[in-house]
């Protein structure tokens, strides 16, 4: 066996780092002197910039970046010298610690400095300039970055990143290691960005067998959660089952088993019989419990809102329709065409009602002329919307006060809401715009809090995305034959006709190639090469657009790409537009996390659901932009685009990922002046009417598709892909209400 070499050292900088296997690149100060750092490279999970470090492993030469050392395993190393440990505490790895206060702990109290944090933390008080306040913070940091030490220590061989051994310690405190140990599969349901599969590497790594029920059981909790993931609420058994064998690799009739005694635990899933997505024919539905709660629970709500006895806008139902539109034209300046008279009408004599319909036909105004008729009856209108850029848009058409649905409900922390059936809003109509946002979980909390014998009017284009979370719910409303009237506006207005970008998105969206020549506002740079399209998007978006329209590259122009992955995907167009945007200069103080590099200036979006953070919690697809970055109180600052600074400790950073580029399913929601799309053939599979609908319906000004013709041709032919697997239509069931 060859003997591994030890090198020691000082960490100087992280150069890449890839979150999902602990892949590192760093230079270290080894002392040579001379200014020379050493490459390394390999599995450096926890290790931060100015620790000491004791690295085992191999030397070896890479050909473009010449020599280099390959760590197999790794221990820190506390420095014994001042220098060493002076820039040991500076280094920002103890909250409350920058560069100044280390110099003055370090001039105080010499080499006995860490022994002293270690043992005598209160003694910090004499040091000049350090209150009893920052005195207590430094001593708590320590310990909190020790016990973290020891988890990630732990957890290092199983490949778990830092920043999820810090959520697992923030989870369990010092029962941290005890669970990990015993308990692995608690992870995935309790540790946001711990999938099965981690839990699974660990569970495998401590011994707990290949075939435990407990295993399979976690497998198949998680292979429901993932399909919730892909907007289903339930899997048809025989497709969970196949499933689960697929991902776990044992034999049916175990899966099967374990499959009963989750169905027979309350918490564990539930099993029905419902009409399949597809067809109809009868299937056995499996949920998740909270799916299941929730699907029945908004039907309900939603039948006891259609046949309440009450009536809050009771002054609608024998109103001289006549008169009070002619009112509404004199006080708007406009009359309202047929069929969004209708939807006027329905709104305000209809307990529930939906509105839809493609963009310039109309709907914002038929909201707004709501809105005026329900204000001039002294009527509470409450006004709401999935995204903060939504809510802003729905205030300026109204002229009132419009929020998130999050903010509106006040949800709290763990989820619930504030407002719900036991305390409603105070509100006789509440109007929802961009209700194909809207997934079951949320639609179900936000009809819990509408009152008995108030309107709720559910307002979105049903021909866009479905909502990123699990369910159909705004399609579900509109099934022929339910209950809850809808009215479907069609007629594009002259105004909006001589839209470029409306024109093609009503011409995409009943299968017609859109027109790229010609127009001011719509344009096709056609590219084949996925590479090359994806540095002209880059191009597009931070020079060209910004050059000819006069438009600010960061917050009026958005790219939207069909997938994540790949040349043209988000992730590396956020690369390349960040390089450009906000590039990195010697005088920019910035934070590496994982693969990505976090300045002051960044366009950023959450990526989870976090009820913990903000004044009412910030949700997945809240934009903002960063507007601090403290390196000694290892904190970023986030003004979002609800008009609210959120600070991000560094732990929680693989919350943000970068925005300058999103996938189109992240935009949904909101409006932006101009929006470029690349579309290429590496996005083959996600090329869909639907999807590019979205797209381009995104776009208040200018619209530019930069790629492929190919490509694009595809997107317009393919009608999306299938139903999801929802109950929510069987459980409103037919009749009972004449639709319009």
């Amino acid at each position: 066996m060859v003997q591994l070499a030890v090198v020691e050292g000082v960490l100087e900088r992280i150069t890449y780092a890839n979150e999902e296997n602990g892949y590192t690149v760093a230079r270290v100060d080894t002392g040579r002197g001379g200014g020379d750092l050493l490459t390394v490279v390999g599995s450096l999970l926890g290790a931060q910039p100015g620790e000491s470090l004791r690295l085992e492993g191999r030397w070896g030469s890479h050909p473009q970046y010449g020599r280099q050392f390959t760590v197999e395993n790794y221990t820190t190393v506390l420095p014994a010298t001042i220098q060493g440990i002076r820039r040991y505490l500076g280094s920002g790895l103890i909250k409350g610690i920058g560069p100044r206060i280390a110099d003055r702990i370090t001039e105080h109290f010499g080499t006995e400095t860490l022994e002293i944090i270690e043992k005598q933390p209160e003694r910090l008080i004499e040091v000049p300039g350090l209150g009893p306040k920052r005195t207590k913070l430094i001593g708590a940091a320590w310990e909190e970055q020790k016990a973290i030490k020891e988890v990630m220590v732990f957890l290092q061989g199983v490949g778990v990143s830092t920043s999820i051994a810090v959520r697992i310690y923030k989870k369990y405190g010092d029962a941290s290691i005890s669970v990990v140990r015993n308990q692995p599969y608690r992870l995935a349901a309790d540790v946001w960005g711990i999938g099965f599969l981690t839990a699974d590497r660990i569970a495998q790594s401590v011994g707990i067998p290949h075939d435990s029920p407990e295993r399979v059981k976690a497998g198949l909790q998680y292979a429901l959660s993932q399909s919730t993931d892909q907007g289903h609420c339930f899997l048809p058994e025989e497709r969970l089952i196949a499933d689960g064998v697929k991902l776990l690799q044992v034999d049916t009739g175990l899966v099967i088993e374990c499959l009963d005694e989750l169905a027979a635990d309350p918490e564990g899933v539930v099993r029905e019989t419902v009409p399949g997505p597809e067809d109809g024919q009868p299937v056995t539905a499996v949920y998740l419990v909270p799916f299941h709660r929730a699907e029945l629970s908004l039907a309900g709500q939603l039948s006891r809102l259609l046949n309440a006895a009450e009536d809050r806008l009771a002054a609608f139902t024998d109103v001289n329709w006549g008169k009070a539109l002619a009112w509404l034209a004199a006080r708007t300046g406009a009359e309202l065409a047929p069929e969004q008279q209708q939807a006027v009408q329905l709104a305000l004599t209809s307990r529930v009602a939906v509105l839809t319909g493609g963009p310039g036909c109309g709907k914002s105004f038929t909201v707004r002329s709501v809105v005026e008729l329900a204000r001039a009856k002294q009527a509470k209108v409450v006004l709401a919307a999935p995204t903060g850029r939504a809510a802003k848009r729905l205030a300026e058409l109204t002229g009132a006060e419009a929020s998130t649905v999050h903010r509106l409900l006040e949800l709290k922390p763990g989820g619930d809401a504030a407002y719900d059936r036991d305390r409603p809003l105070d509100a006789d109509l509440v109007v929802v715009d961009e209700a194909s946002m809207l997934d079951l979980l949320l639609a179900n909390k936000l009809v819990k809090a509408v009152p008995p014998g108030a309107h709720l009017l559910l307002v979105g284009d049903v021909d866009q995305l479905p909502s990123v979370g699990a369910g159909e719910v705004l399609r579900d409303l509109l099934a022929p034959g339910g209950p809850v009237p809808a009215v479907r506006l069609t007629r594009i207005f002259r105004q909006a006709q001589q839209s470029g970008v409306v024109t093609n998105a009503h011409r995409i969206n009943s299968g017609q190639p859109p027109i790229t020549s010609g127009l001011a506002d719509f344009f096709l740079f056609a590219e084949e090469d996925t590479e090359e399209a994806a540095r002209l998007t880059v191009d597009v978006a931070a020079r060209r657009i910004p050059a000819r329209f006069g438009l600010d590259p960061r917050r009026d122009v958005q790219v939207l790409a069909p997938m994540h992955r790949g040349p043209a995907g988000a992730g590396n167009l956020n690369g390349l537009l960040q390089q450009v945007i906000t590039p990195a200069r010697p005088d920019t103080v910035e934070r590496r996390f994982g693969g990505r590099v976090f300045r002051v200036g960044d366009k950023v979006t959450q990526i989870r659901n976090n009820y913990e953070k903000g004044a009412n919690g910030v949700f997945n697809g809240t934009v903002g932009v960063v507007t601090a970055l403290d390196p000694v109180e290892q904190r970023l600052t986030v003004h979002t685009d609800e008009d609210e600074e959120v600070p991000y400790d560094f732990g929680e950073l693989d919350e943000l990922a970068h925005a300058y580029a999103m996938t189109i399913h992240r935009s949904q929601g909101s409006e932006y002046p101009a929006v470029v799309i690349p579309v290429t053939t590496s996005a083959w599979t996600m090329l869909q009417r639907n999807l590019l609908y979205t797209a381009v319906t995104r776009a208040k000004r200018l619209v530019v598709l930069v790629g492929s013709r190919r490509a694009l041709g595809q997107a317009v032919r393919t009608v999306g892909s299938g139903r999801r697997c929802t109950a929510l239509d069987h459980r409103l069931g037919a009749g009972g209400v004449v639709r319009l």
